[in-house]
Protein backbone atom coordinates (compact mmCIF):
# COMPACT_ATOMS: atom_id res chain seq x y z
CA UNK A 1 0.00 0.00 0.00
CA UNK A 2 1.25 3.60 -1.17
CA UNK A 3 2.43 5.53 1.68
CA UNK A 4 0.22 7.98 0.49
CA UNK A 5 -3.19 5.48 0.56
CA UNK A 6 -5.34 5.30 4.00
CA UNK A 7 -7.67 2.47 4.55
CA UNK A 8 -11.24 3.68 4.36
CA UNK A 9 -13.98 1.13 5.41
CA UNK A 10 -17.04 1.58 4.63
CA UNK A 11 -20.03 2.43 7.17
CA UNK A 12 -22.73 0.32 6.22
CA UNK A 13 -25.38 1.97 8.41
CA UNK A 14 -24.33 5.51 6.42
CA UNK A 15 -24.19 3.42 2.92
CA UNK A 16 -27.22 2.65 1.20
CA UNK A 17 -27.45 0.51 -2.40
CA UNK A 18 -30.33 1.46 -4.76
CA UNK A 19 -31.57 -0.34 -7.65
CA UNK A 20 -34.41 0.95 -10.10
CA UNK A 21 -35.57 -1.45 -13.12
CA UNK A 22 -38.88 -0.66 -15.43
CA UNK A 23 -41.78 -3.08 -15.14
CA UNK A 24 -44.66 -3.49 -17.54
CA UNK A 25 -42.87 -0.94 -19.49
CA UNK A 26 -44.68 2.52 -18.21
CA UNK A 27 -43.54 2.15 -14.17
CA UNK A 28 -40.13 1.88 -12.37
CA UNK A 29 -39.56 -0.36 -9.21
CA UNK A 30 -36.91 0.75 -6.54
CA UNK A 31 -35.47 -1.85 -4.41
CA UNK A 32 -32.02 -1.92 -1.95
CA UNK A 33 -29.43 -4.07 -0.65
CA UNK A 34 -28.97 -3.48 3.48
CA UNK A 35 -26.34 -5.81 3.77
CA UNK A 36 -23.03 -4.07 2.10
CA UNK A 37 -19.24 -3.95 3.35
CA UNK A 38 -16.30 -3.46 1.91
CA UNK A 39 -12.93 -0.98 2.25
CA UNK A 40 -11.16 1.66 -0.14
CA UNK A 41 -7.73 2.37 -0.23
CA UNK A 42 -7.57 6.15 -1.04
CA UNK A 43 -5.97 9.61 -0.79
CA UNK A 44 -9.45 11.90 -1.31
CA UNK A 45 -7.68 14.24 -2.73
CA UNK A 46 -6.48 12.19 -5.68
CA UNK A 47 -8.75 9.00 -6.22
CA UNK A 48 -7.06 8.10 -9.36
CA UNK A 49 -5.11 6.01 -7.17
CA UNK A 50 -8.16 4.62 -5.13
CA UNK A 51 -8.49 0.80 -4.88
CA UNK A 52 -11.92 -0.23 -3.55
CA UNK A 53 -13.63 -3.53 -2.88
CA UNK A 54 -17.14 -3.93 -2.04
CA UNK A 55 -19.18 -6.93 -0.89
CA UNK A 56 -23.09 -7.13 -1.08
CA UNK A 57 -25.46 -9.98 0.40
CA UNK A 58 -27.88 -11.04 -1.96
CA UNK A 59 -30.43 -12.27 0.94
CA UNK A 60 -30.43 -8.50 2.13
CA UNK A 61 -32.38 -7.66 -0.94
CA UNK A 62 -35.72 -5.14 0.16
CA UNK A 63 -38.00 -3.58 -2.73
CA UNK A 64 -41.08 -2.85 -0.58
CA UNK A 65 -42.97 -6.18 -1.41
CA UNK A 66 -42.12 -9.89 0.21
CA UNK A 67 -43.40 -12.10 -2.38
CA UNK A 68 -41.08 -10.19 -5.05
CA UNK A 69 -38.17 -10.29 -2.97
CA UNK A 70 -38.17 -13.75 -2.63
CA UNK A 71 -38.45 -14.53 -6.57
CA UNK A 72 -35.67 -12.22 -6.64
CA UNK A 73 -33.56 -14.28 -4.54
CA UNK A 74 -34.94 -17.67 -6.42
CA UNK A 75 -32.31 -19.28 -9.41
CA UNK A 76 -34.97 -17.13 -11.70
CA UNK A 77 -32.84 -14.23 -10.82
CA UNK A 78 -29.70 -13.82 -8.30
CA UNK A 79 -29.80 -17.18 -7.15
CA UNK A 80 -29.18 -16.09 -3.33
CA UNK A 81 -28.80 -20.26 -2.20
CA UNK A 82 -25.89 -20.46 -4.86
CA UNK A 83 -24.43 -17.25 -5.28
CA UNK A 84 -25.16 -15.30 -2.07
CA UNK A 85 -22.80 -12.38 -2.91
CA UNK A 86 -22.60 -9.54 -5.73
CA UNK A 87 -19.03 -7.90 -5.87
CA UNK A 88 -17.10 -5.15 -6.80
CA UNK A 89 -13.73 -4.36 -7.51
CA UNK A 90 -12.16 -1.52 -8.63
CA UNK A 91 -9.51 -1.19 -11.53
CA UNK A 92 -9.47 2.25 -12.37
CA UNK A 93 -10.26 5.21 -12.05
CA UNK A 94 -10.44 8.65 -13.76
CA UNK A 95 -10.51 12.36 -12.72
CA UNK A 96 -13.55 13.55 -14.93
CA UNK A 97 -13.75 17.25 -13.53
CA UNK A 98 -13.96 18.73 -9.76
CA UNK A 99 -14.54 16.19 -7.77
CA UNK A 100 -16.13 13.93 -10.39
CA UNK A 101 -14.15 10.62 -11.66
CA UNK A 102 -15.26 7.41 -13.59
CA UNK A 103 -14.59 4.02 -12.21
CA UNK A 104 -14.28 0.94 -14.06
CA UNK A 105 -14.19 -2.09 -12.42
CA UNK A 106 -15.26 -5.71 -12.43
CA UNK A 107 -18.80 -6.63 -10.97
CA UNK A 108 -19.63 -9.92 -10.18
CA UNK A 109 -23.24 -10.83 -10.19
CA UNK A 110 -24.41 -14.63 -10.12
CA UNK A 111 -20.77 -15.98 -10.76
CA UNK A 112 -20.57 -13.90 -13.93
CA UNK A 113 -18.13 -11.16 -14.13
CA UNK A 114 -18.07 -8.21 -16.51
CA UNK A 115 -16.23 -5.08 -16.63
CA UNK A 116 -18.54 -1.93 -16.07
CA UNK A 117 -18.19 1.92 -15.18
CA UNK A 118 -19.64 3.68 -12.83
CA UNK A 119 -19.63 7.76 -12.30
CA UNK A 120 -18.21 8.63 -9.01
CA UNK A 121 -18.55 12.06 -7.05
CA UNK A 122 -16.69 12.63 -3.80
CA UNK A 123 -18.67 14.67 -1.83
CA UNK A 124 -16.64 15.47 1.23
CA UNK A 125 -14.66 14.57 3.77
CA UNK A 126 -15.59 15.34 8.17
CA UNK A 127 -14.48 14.74 11.16
CA UNK A 128 -17.93 13.06 13.23
CA UNK A 129 -18.53 13.57 16.85
CA UNK A 130 -16.37 11.02 17.76
CA UNK A 131 -13.02 12.31 16.01
CA UNK A 132 -13.38 10.01 13.44
CA UNK A 133 -12.13 10.98 9.57
CA UNK A 134 -15.21 9.97 7.22
CA UNK A 135 -15.46 10.84 3.46
CA UNK A 136 -18.40 10.64 1.40
CA UNK A 137 -18.92 9.33 -2.32
CA UNK A 138 -22.24 9.25 -4.78
CA UNK A 139 -21.25 6.54 -7.59
CA UNK A 140 -23.76 5.86 -10.11
CA UNK A 141 -24.33 3.96 -13.58
CA UNK A 142 -26.41 1.34 -15.66
CA UNK A 143 -25.80 -2.15 -16.34
CA UNK A 144 -28.00 -4.90 -18.78
CA UNK A 145 -29.13 -7.84 -16.01
CA UNK A 146 -28.82 -9.92 -18.97
CA UNK A 147 -25.00 -9.55 -19.00
CA UNK A 148 -25.41 -11.38 -15.93
CA UNK A 149 -27.39 -14.10 -16.49
CA UNK A 150 -30.37 -12.20 -14.73
CA UNK A 151 -32.44 -13.67 -17.67
CA UNK A 152 -36.17 -14.08 -16.23
CA UNK A 153 -39.38 -12.21 -18.25
CA UNK A 154 -42.64 -12.55 -19.27
CA UNK A 155 -44.32 -11.52 -22.20
CA UNK A 156 -47.22 -9.09 -21.88
CA UNK A 157 -49.78 -9.73 -24.16
CA UNK A 158 -49.51 -6.07 -25.22
CA UNK A 159 -46.32 -7.26 -26.93
CA UNK A 160 -43.66 -6.19 -24.42
CA UNK A 161 -42.09 -7.47 -21.46
CA UNK A 162 -42.63 -7.41 -17.75
CA UNK A 163 -38.90 -6.75 -16.23
CA UNK A 164 -36.55 -4.01 -18.17
CA UNK A 165 -33.25 -5.35 -18.81
CA UNK A 166 -31.14 -1.58 -18.27
CA UNK A 167 -30.93 -1.54 -14.45
CA UNK A 168 -29.88 2.15 -12.98
CA UNK A 169 -27.47 1.36 -9.74
CA UNK A 170 -27.21 4.43 -7.01
CA UNK A 171 -24.72 4.13 -4.16
CA UNK A 172 -24.46 6.88 -1.45
CA UNK A 173 -21.22 5.66 0.29
CA UNK A 174 -20.21 6.74 3.71
CA UNK A 175 -16.67 5.59 4.51
CA UNK A 176 -14.26 5.80 8.02
CA UNK A 177 -10.42 6.42 7.84
CA UNK A 178 -8.78 3.68 9.71
CA UNK A 179 -5.92 4.19 12.17
CA UNK A 180 -2.18 3.26 10.35
CA UNK A 181 -0.51 0.31 11.24
CA UNK A 182 2.41 0.65 13.89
Amino acid sequence: MSANLSRWVIDPSHTTVEFAVRHMMIATVKGRFAGVEGHILADPSDLTTAQAEVTIDVASIDTREPQRDEHLRSPDFFDAANFPKITFKSREIRRKGENEYEMTGDLTIRGVTRPVTLSLTSEGQAKDPWGNERAAFTVSGKINRKDFGLNWNVVLETGGILVGEEVRISVEVEAIKQAAAA
